[in-house]
């Protein structure tokens, strides 16, 4: 025959080990969710492609991401081997798409392309592509770029996948910890 009050006290002590239990199932789910959630956008491709080497000006110079793009402050310049600019007017955001217009283009070398744009989560990422003009072109240059713009390079000062992966196994560790002294002391 089972004792009434010792049932009532084996329910209590499950208590703290259902509470960790669930716990830890939220955390694992937020665990898996957490990369695509935090991750911000990344290049997938432009036109020119990176490193390419084309003979004339492409007309349009764009830059596609894995995922929409706001249009609020986005930046795309094309800086020549010159040090000048060369596309013409402000960039157009569409979905994951940014672009800008470029005339003929001038001396052969190396064109930068750096450009700064804003995540659908509001994450600012900011980077560089290269083609190179392998012929002469006779386009007008536009204004010097300033040294700000020719020392672009790809950045993500954001806050890594992995870094948010560490700290919620660091937090079940803690937790699990917490919780296992807990029921040693409840046990004794």
């Amino acid at each position: 025959m089972t004792n009434p009050a010792s049932a009532r006290t084996l329910s209590v002590r499950r208590i703290p080990l259902l509470a960790a239990l669930l716990t830890v199932l939220a955390l694992t789910g937020a665990l898996l969710g957490a990369g695509p959630a935090s991750a911000h956008s990344a290049v997938v491709g432009s036109s020119p492609e990176n490193g390419a080497e084309v003979d004339r000006s492409p007309g349009v110079v764009s830059i596609t991401f894995n995922e929409d793009l706001r249009p609020e402050y986005a930046v795309l310049k094309v800086v020549g081997p010159d040090g000048n600019f060369w596309q013409q007017g402000d960039p157009t955001v569409q979905g994951r798409v940014i672009s800008v217009p470029v005339n003929a283009l001038g001396p052969t070398g190396e064109y930068q392309v750096n450009y700064r744009v804003t995540s659908a989560d509001g994450h600012p990422v900011q980077g560089q592509r290269t083609f190179t003009l392998t012929v002469a072109g006779n386009g007008q240059p536009g204004v010097k770029a300033d040294a700000d713009t020719l020392s672009i390079k790809n950045e993500d000062h954001g806050f890594p996948v992995w870094g948010i992966v560490l700290i919620i196994i660091a937090a079940l560790v803690v937790i699990g910890g917490g919780l296992a002294v807990a029921l040693r002391r409840r046990g004794a």
